[in-house]
Parts: C-alpha cells; structure tokens; sequence
C-alpha cells in the first residue's frame, strides 16, 4: 500500500488540518502518516487558540516516520519549524511534495505570522512540486489583486517562474465559477468546477491538497492527481457531506469512494 505524510496543524472541530488529511488520505486508498506542527482550537466560526510544537519534536516525528511516497504540508506558523521542516525533506530525499500555503483560514483568520512567510517562501516553496494557494494566498504571494482568469494566469505563472514549481491556483473565491488553474512548465490547464451550494466548506483546501497527495503517491502524474482529487472533492461537496464535523467524510467514506472511483473509471 502507498503511504502518504501530512505535516501540519492539527483542527479540534475535525473538519481542517491533520484531521481532514488523514480523512481524505485514507478514503483515496492510501496509508496515512502524520507530523503535528501545532495544536489549534477552532471551529467554522474562527481560530481561537494556536500552540505550536517545539522544532526539535517536530525533528522527531520526522525522523520517526517511515518516509512516505507523498508529502502533504499544511500549516506551518513558525520559521524555526519551517527550517525542521525543510531541513528533513532533504534529507530524507522526499518525493512528491504538495505544500499547502495556509496562511489565512476560511473563517478569515490569520494562521501564520509575517516573518514566517518569509522563511517559507526562501525554504519550503522551492522544494514543492506543487503548491495549492487560494486567490487571497496568490494575492499576498505575488502582491497583486487577482480578480479574474487573465490575472489568476498571471499570478500563477509568477509564483511557478519564482519557485520552481507547478501552481495550482484555486478558484474558489468567487472566480470563475470554482475553476482551478494548473501551471507547470510554462503552460497550464484549467479544471472546471461548478459552484456548488453546500455551507459545509471547511477544510475544503487541506482536502484537495491532500488528495493530490495521495494520488501522487499512487503513481499519477500531475495532471491527473489534480483532476482525480478535483473529481473527489466536488462528488464530496455535491453529497452535502458535512465536512466541518465528525460525520463527514470519514464516515461517509466508503460510499465517497465507491462513487468517485465509479467516476473516475467512466
């Protein structure tokens, strides 16, 4: 069975970080591992409180995890465990790096501090093979107002050239309908998604990241990790799973995987 890592945070409300990855990861049909980079209590509504782990028990998670054949990472608050973070990717040689880069949380609220983004940007992102932001994450990455398709082409293009790596910018506020843009290579390719009417969507970006990790880590390439994990996420939401509670995918699992494996064979 491949195995999947996911290094981030972890949701007491179950529905975002470590939670939700090892969710997703397992109903993709991988074996989930994972690296807690700090405790957080929060809900839908907000981020209440953030402790986050000394770099030198984030050092030992790592190094005792049996390396994966994907890496997923999420958030990531401080620049001293960003430095553990990236110091260990290399190396134990990791493969198939999807970086995650949480900076803001759905509710709105801010998840990582200033000197850390820094420090991530010069360390974690050139390591990445891809990373997921959103349109408010894109935005403060390249430090331009993304409002449309030209200008997400745009800033995805300037953060792959800056990094790289591939880019998948996230569609979800509001533009274009829920359509993701894929970079990679100095080209890219567009997922179209319809949005769907569900209030359940927390977590959603850990969920999508995730999957791509997992389907990397079966074998994919790229472009088919994105639009099976794009598949699996939009069959999630379209269900009216509640994603931001217990009773959501996990225990739905297996009936979102039957469905979306019969999807994906079609």
């Amino acid at each position: 069975m491949r195995t999947a890592l996911t290094i981030a945070g972890s949701d007491s409300s179950g529905g975002a970080g470590i939670q939700a990855d090892i969710k997703t990861m397992i109903t993709n049909g991988v074996y989930a591992m994972s690296a807690i980079t700090a405790l957080t209590a929060q809900n839908t509504t907000g981020v209440q409180a953030i402790l986050n782990v000394t770099p030198e028990f984030l050092g030992q998670e790592l190094d005792s995890v049996i390396y994966p054949d994907a890496v997923k990472i999420g958030m990531v608050s401080d620049k001293d465990l960003i430095h553990v973070i990236a110091e260990k990717l290399k190396q134990y040689k990791a493969e198939n790096i999807v970086v995650d880069p949480v900076m803001v949380a759905t509710s709105g609220a801010k998840l990582i501090s200033d000197d850390a983004v820094e420090i991530l940007k010069q360390e974690l992102f050139p390591l990445a093979d891809v990373l997921t932001p959103n349109i408010p994450e894109a935005e403060v990455l390249v430090e331009m107002s993304v409002t449309n398709a030209e200008e997400m082409i745009e800033a995805a293009g300037k953060i792959s050239e800056t990094y790289h790596c591939a880019v998948l910018c996230k569609g979800g506020h509001s533009i274009n309908d829920a359509n993701d843009l894929l970079y990679y290579d100095g080209k890219y390719c567009w997922f179209e998604g319809k949005r769907i009417d569900n209030p359940n969507t927390h977590g959603t970006g850990c969920t999508l990241s995730s999957a791509i990790a997992s389907n990397l880590a079966k074998g994919y390439d790229l472009q088919t990790a994105v639009k099976r994990s794009k598949q699996y996420i939009s069959g999630a939401l379209a269900a009216m799973l509640d994603l931001g509670k217990g009773s959501g995918p996990m225990d739905h699992g297996f009936a979102i995987r039957n469905e979306y494996v019969k999807e994906s064979e079609k």
